[in-house]
């Protein structure tokens, strides 16, 4: 199981990367060309399905490996037993939040689904499905991390 979970991070990286990637060379191809006079009628909404998937996917890749932006500045003093248990329950209170865009993010995927892009013949929900994907895939992350403070708090006692 632990093969399958690194396998899969590692595969939403790469997608994370490509569509970076191609996001950063279709606004700037987008851009080259609106300096020639030519305009690309898709690639606004491209642009935007790639940011969501980018972005949620990228999300889950810093929340990982710990790069999110946090404030430690109220538990930078405190033991580390009490620490370890303030970290334990923002988590919590984190996989809530992610249970919560979970559910009503494939909600709105159902009901956005006859919602089409401007230029593009697919449903608006191929960006919204990012949503839901990035709440599960953030909320193994959050149990997996939760889980690991537990272990450590255990061996610290």
């Amino acid at each position: 199981m632990k093969k399958f979970y690194e396998t899969f991070c590692r595969i939403e990286e790469i997608i994370c990367g490509i569509g970076f990637i191609s996001l950063v060379s279709l606004i700037f191809l987008s851009a080259i060309l609106r300096g020639m006079s030519m305009s690309l009628s898709w690639n606004i909404d491209v642009a935007l399905l790639l940011l969501a998937w980018s972005s949620f996917l990228g999300a889950d890749c810093a929340f990982r490996s710990g790069q999110l932006v946090g404030i430690d500045l109220f538990t930078r003093s405190l033991p580390s037993k009490t620490k370890a248990i303030v970290e334990i329950a923002v988590l919590f209170l984190i996989l809530a939040l992610l249970i919560f865009l979970l559910i009503f993010g494939s909600i709105l995927v159902t009901t956005d689904w006859s919602r089409q892009y401007n230029s593009l013949p697919i449903s608006f929900s191929w960006a919204v499905l990012s949503l839901p994907v990035m709440s599960f895939s953030m909320s193994i992350s959050a149990i997996l991390k939760i889980k690991q403070r537990f272990a450590n708090l255990r061996l610290n006692n």
